[in-house]
């Protein structure tokens, strides 16, 4: 279930970026958007791991835990908050990291749609 609701918190992580470079939207509310969002999401990634680990789903485990140590990384260098200050000069390498984020998180949909189905008929 965790790994559905990782690829629909997409939205509220993406979005602003084109709309702030528009200047559509302020970068304070921007940021603020952002930065509320991105440790329920390394929280949200550690406990899908987590779980994959616990209930022995070991490939999916390995595949979860590149992601899981960016996150764990760019938390600890204090650079998962996105600056009011610097969130232009940020602006496109933001972006390209939430579009590979996103890539990554279809796969591992992809790839746990795929062992579900093959659990359900191997039974």
């Amino acid at each position: 279930m965790a790994i559905l609701l990782l690829p629909s918190r997409f939205c509220s992580w993406y979005y602003p970026l084109p709309d702030l470079e528009q200047d559509y939207v302020n970068p304070y509310d921007s940021a603020t958007r952002i930065n509320r969002i991105v440790v329920p999401e390394f929280a949200l990634q550690g406990a899908l791991c987590f779980l994959h680990l616990v209930t022995g789903h070991w490939l999916m485990f390995l595949i979860c835990l590149p992601y899981l140590y960016y996150n764990v990384q760019v938390y600890t260098e204090r650079c998962h908050l996105v600056y009011v200050t610097e969130i232009f000069n940020q602006l496109p390498w933001e972006k390209k990291i939430r579009l590979y984020k996103l890539g990554y998180l279809v796969i591992l949909l992809a790839f746990s749609i795929f062992w579900m189905v093959w659990s359900i008929v191997d039974e």
